[in-house]
């Protein structure tokens, strides 16, 4: 069997700098944004005074070629959990590429650093724990 993404909607999943985990947008004001955290909870509102945001979907992991998007690194670590398990987040820096090296292969080792591996394994966490990346078993 391997899981199979069904669905992945990042539309409205930010990181907000200066504030840990990921949120959601609930609605725009003119000086900034109402974000709900995606475990879920009270909504906080963001100034922009203060805040930067980032949508996940505008993420992109550089590679020796050009960029991935965060989508399909999402993707191929769904597919190859069962062989490849998740590392740590806190473990050393050649674990962390050894890992990102059999996720996406073509991975620009001098752009992307350890932070970032990090970054996206506990995004991945944190997604596939609210149900934001759905898999099914499907045969092969």
């Amino acid at each position: 069997y391997i899981p199979v993404i069904q669905t992945m909607n990042l539309s409205n999943v930010l990181a907000v700098s200066g504030l840990s985990g990921l949120y959601e947008l609930a609605s725009n004001r003119p000086n900034g944004l109402l974000v709900v955290p995606i475990e879920g909870g009270k909504s906080k509102f963001c100034s922009s005074r203060k805040h930067q945001f980032t949508p996940l979907e505008t993420v992109a992991i550089y590679t020796w070629s050009d960029t991935a998007e965060l989508k399909t690194v999402f993707k191929s670590m769904t597919e190859k959990i069962v062989e490849v398990p998740l590392p740590d987040p806190k473990s050393g820096k050649e674990e962390l590429n050894a890992y990102f090296e059999q996720i996406l292969p073509e991975f620009d080792r001098e752009r992307v650093y350890p932070n970032d591996i990090k970054k996206v394994i506990k995004w991945y966490v944190a997604l596939e724990a609210q149900g934001y990346l759905t898999a099914t078993d499907e045969e092969e």
